[in-house]
């Protein structure tokens, strides 16, 4: 599952490559969906010789391709997240929903730590921590689909919430108030990637804000 998670989530990220410029365009550089874009061409590259005898090292492998291939300031910050995530699962071949939440808590301390942001500086980690609580909600069922129906819907959700706000973190920030009224493309690419895990995994999901709508179609 979590193999076909990150084989749909470069299909997303590939196929919004230019979108998801576009909308970075609005306040940042305009690069974000290109410098993503590239990380994920390199590990389609080498899916076929990447370690997956456990997630830990799968994940590990994946976090130095995005360290080593995305640009900008989101290499980083994908890479960050990728090795934080792997940590939690060194030497697992399956893990539970639980483990999973605390796998995403990983990664977003991490994301913190390394990029100084936080919850409300409109970044992408206004749409992980949604989707970790969704995940932690449902982790004592253990029912995946719900989970992952929640989830997407946060994640959704925190586009549209997070429009009006100003940007704390990264490029967008140094545009003051022009960051406003504009959607963060990394949160439209976390919700955009939460859909199409669905559609993946067969859970019924239907996005609102109209950036992921587009993204999907």
């Amino acid at each position: 599952m979590i193999e076909k998670a990150l084989q749909t989530t470069a299909e997303t990220v590939l196929r919004n490559e230019h979108y998801f410029s576009d909308l970075d365009g609005l306040a940042g550089d305009g690069d974000f969906g290109t410098s993503l874009a590239s990380g994920f061409k390199a590990m389609n590259r080498e899916w076929d010789e990447i370690d997956k005898s456990s997630i830990g090292t799968m994940l590990l492998k994946i976090s130095m391709i995005c360290s080593k291939h995305v640009g900008g300031s989101s290499g980083p910050i994908w890479g960050t997240g990728f090795m934080k995530a792997a940590m939690p699962t060194r030497g697992k071949t399956e893990i539970t929903l639980a483990e999973a939440a605390e796998l995403l808590q990983s990664a977003i301390d991490g994301i913190m730590a390394r990029g100084g942001a936080k919850r409300g500086d409109k970044t992408l980690l206004d749409a992980l921590f949604p989707v970790q609580e969704a995940m932690a909600a449902h982790s004592a069922a253990g029912d995946t689909a719900s989970a992952l129906k929640d989830a997407a819907a946060a994640a959704d959700a925190a586009v549209d919430e997070t429009r009006s706000l100003r940007a704390g973190r990264g490029r967008a920030s140094q545009v003051g108030e022009r960051s406003t009224n504009t959607p963060d493309p990394g949160i439209v690419a976390i919700a955009t990637i939460l859909q199409d895990w669905c559609k993946a995994f067969g859970v019924e999901s239907a996005p609102t804000a109209e950036e992921v709508k587009k993204a999907i179609a």
